[in-house]
C-alpha cells in the first residue's frame, strides 16, 4: 500500500485490512513444525504402546492446546524488520 499510495492513504486503507503478520520466510508450516516439536516434548517423549493409546495422549494434548489457546509468538516484529531491513523498504519524501 505504502508503494501505490501516499501514506496517509495507505494508511486508511490498512486500517480497513485485517492483515495476519507473520515473517517473510514464516508460514503455516512454520507453526505445524513448532507444534509437533512441542507436542514430541510434552506428549511424546516417551514410548507409547499402542496406536489407541497414542490417539487419546494426542487427544487429550490437542484439547489442553486448544483450551489454553496457545499461539506462536513471532520474535520479528514489524519495528524490528522496519530497522532491520530498512534498505528495503521504500523512501517516502
Amino acid at each position: 500500500l505504502y508503494k501505490k499510495y501516499r501514506p496517509e492513504e495507505a494508511f486508511r486503507l490498512r486500517k480497513r485490512l485485517e492483515i495476519h503478520y507473520t515473517p517473510k520466510h514464516g508460514s503455516w508450516l512454520d507453526i505445524a513444525e513448532i507444534e509437533l516439536n512441542v507436542m514430541t516434548k510434552q506428549c511424546l517423549s516417551r514410548r507409547i504402546e499402542s496406536i489407541d493409546k497414542l490417539k487419546s495422549e494426542l487427544s487429550a494434548w490437542e484439547s489442553e492446546r486448544n483450551a489454553k489457546q496457545a499461539k506462536v509468538k513471532w520474535q520479528f516484529t514489524n519495528d524490528k524488520a522496519r530497522i532491520k531491513l530498512l534498505s528495503l523498504y521504500p523512501k517516502l519524501e
